[in-house]
C-alpha cells in the first residue's frame, strides 16, 4: 500500500504546506511581520528557484546501492585489489568472479518496493566502480554484465523500472579503472598503481574512454539526476571541468557531486554526519572539497548543498561475515540529524549475489518507512530549523513550520529557546493532539502531555509567522 500512495502522500504534503501558508497569510493580512520569518526559515522555498537542485532538496531520504561480481566473495567493492591482504582473496581470483555472477533473482521492482517502503525518493546505482567492471552494457570493454552468465544489461532493467515508476536515478560511476590500460600498466599488479598514472601517454586514451562510457549512460538509459563520482586521490588528473561540460550539454538537469576535482552541485561527506550546518567556503576556488561549518544558522545564500552516504553495517558491498548492523533507531535518528542540518541522507545496501537483498536491510529499511509514514511531513522538504546544538532535539522547517524532533520527552514540560517567529499552534505529529504552550522573549515552553514516547523521536509541529 505504501508503495501505490506514496507519491500521493509526498504531495500532499507539499499541498498542506502551502494550505497552512495561506491560512497564515489570512489571519496576519498583509502584516509586513511575515518577511523576517520567510527570510530566517522558508529556506526551501528560496532555494527552490534552482530548478536544477529543487528535487534534490526535496527528497532527503535516497538509497545508494553497490552491487557486482565481488558479491559473490563476501568482499568490498575494488578494495580487495587495491589494498590487499585483509579481505584473504587474490587479484586473480577477483578478476575471474564474473565468469560466475548469475544473478538471476534480480528484479528491479523489488529494489524500488524497498526504496518505496523506506521512504527513500531516489536511487544512486554503482555502475562501474574502481575495478572497472561495468554493470552496463558498454560497447567499450568486455570486461561487463554482458559478458557474464547471466548476459543482461542490469543498469538498463533499473532505468527502465524506474522510469516507469517515477523512481529518481542517479548513477555512480568511478574515474578510477583498474582494468584499463590507460588509466594503469595493467601488467602489474594493482595495489602499485591503483592511483593510476596520468603522467603516462596513454592517459588522454584513458579520459576518453570516460567520456565515451558517461555519453552512453547519458543518452541511452533515459532521465539520468545525478551521477556520482568517486575520484579517491589527486582528483585534478581527472579534468573534472570537461566531464561537468559533458554532462550538462548531455543532459543540462543532471546533478553532479564533488569528488571529481570541482565542488559540484553537493558536497559528500562519507559514513558520518557533520556536527554543524556545512556552508560554502568563500576562501575556495572551487577546485577542491573543502566545507567550512556554521555553528549556529547560516544565512541561506551561505548553505552548501551536502548529501552523508552511509552503510547499514561496515561494508558497502554484500558481506555475508558483516553482521554489526545499525539498529533502525541509529538510521532513523541518522536521517533526523542529516534532515536538521539541511542535508540528504544517501542509504547503502548491497544486493546478494542472486539479486536479493538481505533481511537485516529489509526489516531496517522498513522501520525506517514506519516512522516516515508517521513523521515524514518534518522530513521531505524540509530543510535546517532555527535551534542547533541542544541534545535532547533536533528541529527542521518546512515553509511556515518548524518541527521539534524530541529524543528526550520528559513531562511536563519542554523549553526552547531560539524560535524568534511568533507560534501560532503546536501539535503532535502523530496524531495532531493540540498542545498548550507559552512564548515569551526568553523562550517558548510546551506542555508536554503523559503520552508513549516514540523511542525514535517525537516530532512536535509548530505552526508560526
Amino acid at each position: 500500500m505504501f508503495d501505490k500512495h506514496f507519491d500521493s502522500y509526498v504531495s500532499s504534503l507539499s499541498t498542506m504546506s502551502a494550505r497552512i501558508s495561506r491560512r497564515n497569510l489570512l489571519r496576519m493580512g498583509a502584516s509586513a511581520s511575515v518577511l523576517p520569518f520567510l527570510s530566517r526559515v522558508a529556506y526551501s522555498e528560496a532555494s527552490n528557484s534552482d530548478q536544477r537542485t529543487a528535487w534534490f532538496r526535496a527528497a532527503k531520504f535516497g538509497m545508494f546501492i553497490h552491487w557486482g561480481p565481488y558479491s559473490l566473495a563476501s568482499v568490498e567493492a575494488s578494495w580487495p585489489i587495491m589494498r590487499p591482504g585483509k579481505w584473504k582473496i587474490t587479484e586473480e581470483e577477483y578478476r575471474a568472479l564474473p565468469a560466475r555472477f548469475n544473478p538471476t533473482k534480480y528484479d528491479p521492482d523489488h529494489f524500488i518496493d524497498l526504496a518505496r517502503s523506506a521512504g527513500q525518493q531516489y536511487m544512486v546505482f554503482t555502475t562501474k566502480h574502481h575495478d572497472g567492471f561495468c554493470m552496463f552494457d558498454s560497447s567499450y570493454t568486455n570486461y561487463k554484465i554482458t559478458k557474464t552468465p547471466y548476459g543482461k544489461d542490469i543498469v538498463k532493467a533499473l532505468a527502465d523500472a524506474c522510469a516507469r515508476r517515477n523512481m529518481q536515478l542517479g548513477f555512480y560511476y568511478s574515474p578510477p579503472d583498474l582494468n584499463h590500460p590507460g588509466f594503469r600498466d595493467t601488467s602489474k599488479p594493482s595495489s602499485s598503481n591503483w592511483n593510476g598514472e596520468p603522467e603516462r601517454p596513454e592517459w588522454s586514451s584513458y579520459l576518453n574512454y570516460m567520456e565515451l562510457q558517461l555519453t552512453e549512460l547519458l543518452t541511452r538509459y533515459g532521465d539520468c539526476k545525478l551521477i556520482w563520482f568517486d575520484g579517491l586521490n589527486n582528483q585534478g588528473k581527472y579534468d573534472g571541468l570537461r566531464f561537468q561540460k559533458l554532462i550538462h550539454s548531455l543532459q543540462p538537469g543532471t546533478l553532479m557531486n564533488d569528488r571529481i576535482g570541482l565542488r559540484g552541485d553537493y558536497v559528500t561527506p562519507e559514513q558520518f554526519i557533520p556536527k554543524a550546518i556545512p556552508t560554502k567556503d568563500v576562501e575556495v576556488k572551487g577546485v577542491d572539497r573543502s566545507v567550512a561549518f556554521h555553528e549556529g544558522v547560516p544565512n541561506a545564500r551561505d548553505f552548501q548543498l551536502w548529501e552523508t552516504c552511509m552503510t547499514i553495517n561496515h561494508t558497502w558491498a554484500y558481506n555475508a561475515n558483516d553482521h554489526d548492523f545499525k539498529s533502525s533507531r541509529e538510521l532513523i535518528r541518522g536521517l533526523i540529524e542529516v534532515t536538521s542540518r539541511g542535508g540528504n541522507f544517501l542509504l547503502n545496501i548491497g544486493p546478494q549475489p542472486d539479486g536479493q537483498v538481505q533481511p537485516e536491510f529489509v526489516e531496517r529499511l522498513q522501520a525506517i518507512g514506519d516512522w516516515l509514514r508517521i513523521n515524514g511531513e518534518a522530513i521531505y522538504d524540509s530543510t535546517y530549523g532555527p535551534i542547533q546544538g541542544l541534545t535532547n532535539l533536533r528541529s527542521t522547517a518546512r515553509g511556515n513550520n518548524i518541527y521539534l524532533h524530541v529524543f528526550d520527552w520528559t513531562p511536563p514540560k519542554l523549553v526552547v529557546s531560539g524560535i524568534h517567529s511568533k507560534v501560532l499552534y503546536a501539535r503532535l505529529l502523530a496524531n495532531n493532539q493540540k498542545l498548550e504552550f507559552q512564548q515569551t522573549e526568553q523562550g517558548l515552553t510546551l506542555s508536554l502531555p503523559q503520552v508513549n514516547p516514540d523511542e525514535n523521536a517525537t516530532v512536535i509541529a509548530l505552526e508560526c509567522y
